[in-house]
């Protein structure tokens, strides 16, 4: 019998936390977090990780399971999350996978691509180019992946040059992330989707007003932290939020510049993340435009 589960996506700040925990409240379920960040110690605010008083007595899972200096891949999700759905559909519960790493879904329901072998010495060239180079380089060379990626993450957009280098492209793997409604047949679950994709204007003002509090509660002596424990290079890899405050903490950029830096830099990311959920057809708008 192939498992169900329901699968919540959206844009940052759209409130897929909220909604998969009222899913759950409804349909006993618990949540399995579909997000690369969350799964880290320490990655709170700049997160937006959901609290134990938000969780409203609703198990989660793969939240604070590595430390920061760590790494987590999207392989280590997939093994993760297929023995999560197992084990909670045995004890007579419903898996609710909710997130914005939408490449964990893509590893979840459609496998991982093909092994690429490392290139040594094309990383290493790679590697002295600015971030926004590398990104730059892999929206001229691959838009469709590009659109998957968290444009600061380094070690990601040199894996994903590394790939294209080689293939061309990233390969896109065969399985649909969607069938016909009541046709499993091929699929691993039957999957219900459901989309937060809130219009512009609305999703606008929650990512600055998710900004302002963040600031407010401690972002920046978060960031500091973790920088202490991890370093710049790492630091750079763990998200937008982390990369733009350690350049204020480096001197590089002034304390009143992180509000509409940030702003502007995650509502550029909300919009390529738009553009992938445009690819669920046949899905439940839970907000819809």
């Amino acid at each position: 019998m192939t498992a169900k589960i329901l699968c919540i996506i959206g844009p940052t700040a759209s409130g897929k936390s909220s909604h998969a925990i009222e899913e759950a409240l409804t349909r006993n379920g618990e949540v399995i977090s579909v997000d690369s960040r969350q799964v880290y110690r320490g990655l709170d605010i700049g997160t937006e990780k959901v609290s134990r008083e938000e969780m409203r007595g609703v198990l989660h899972h793969l939240i604070d399971i590595r430390d920061a200096r760590e790494s987590y891949s999207a392989g280590d999700f997939a093994a993760d999350a297929t023995q999560l759905i197992t084990d909670i559909t045995v004890r007579g519960k419903l898996p609710i996978l909710a997130g914005g790493t939408h490449f964990y879904f893509d590893a979840l329901l459609r496998g991982l691509p093909a092994d690429t072998p490392m290139n040594e010495a094309l990383r290493q060239r790679l590697d002295a180019l600015p971030t926004e180079e590398l990104f730059a380089r892999i929206e001229e060379g691959d838009p469709r992946r590009a659109a998957e990626l968290d444009p600061a993450n380094r070690r990601r957009l040199i894996r994903a040059l590394e790939i294209i280098a080689t293939h061309g492209s990233v390969p896109i793997r065969e399985k649909p992330l969607t069938s016909p409604a009541g046709d499993v047949s091929g699929q691993r679950y039957e999957v219900e989707w459901v989309v937060i994709n809130l219009p512009r204007e609305e999703l606008r003002a929650r990512i600055d007003a998710r900004l302002a509090s963040a600031l407010e509660r401690g972002l920046i002596e978060e960031v500091r932290h973790v920088r202490e424990q991890v370093g710049d290079a790492r630091l750079n890899e763990l998200g937008l939020e982390y990369r733009i405050v350690g350049e204020y903490l480096r001197g590089e950029r002034s304390e009143e510049s992180l509000l509409p830096t940030l702003s502007a830099k995650l509502w550029q990311y909300a919009r390529r993340q738009k553009a992938w959920l445009r690819k669920l057809r046949g899905s439940r708008q839970a907000h819809g435009e």
